[in-house]
């Protein structure tokens, strides 16, 4: 009896270092953390350079979506007219809309200032959607005056409360 026991021991010790070794998956590591430098931003292969370092004292709030993404659409929107209430932070709002009649149409029936709207036509295949790492969804960055990252994906609640 207690051979069997000792063996059944011995096969489950074995199973679960099998399983365990199968179960390993691959996470992959996030492209941009807080207190990383934010890449430039150069839109429409160089057409339009954007600077992120904002010469006052404040922050710039870098904002992704595209409208046909209602809810990165929607997160645009109210954190764009929650940031004209703040004079401490400029938006910068980018759209990876592949044509710009549709931009055009969004930003005017969301009611944002086109002065802070950007497109970037070539949507996925475009050297900021891979450096802003968005093939994991849209997002949005804040950044300080020296262009670091101080927070990712903010909503309007948290916004207000880190302005105030």
């Amino acid at each position: 009896m207690i051979k069997s026991v000792k063996w059944f021991f011995v096969v489950l010790i074995l199973g679960s270092l099998i399983s365990l070794s199968f179960s390993k998956e691959s996470v992959p590591a996030e492209k941009l953390k807080l207190g990383d430098e934010a890449p430039q931003l150069m839109l429409c292969d160089s057409v339009q350079l954007l600077n992120l370092h904002n010469a006052r004292e404040g922050y710039t709030l870098l904002s992704f979506w595209a409208s046909y993404d209602a809810a990165s659409r929607e997160k645009n929107a109210a954190l764009a007219h929650l940031a004209e209430k703040y004079s401490q932070i400029k938006l910068i709002s980018v759209s990876f809309d592949r044509y710009a009649s549709v931009f055009n149409a969004t930003v005017k029936q969301d009611g944002l200032a086109e002065s802070d709207c950007y497109v970037e036509t070539d949507g996925s295949d475009s050297e900021i959607f891979r450096a802003y790492d968005l093939g994991r969804g849209f997002k949005n960055y804040l950044i300080n005056s020296r262009g670091i990252i101080v927070a990712k994906n903010v909503t309007t609640a948290e916004l207000a409360s880190f302005l105030n």
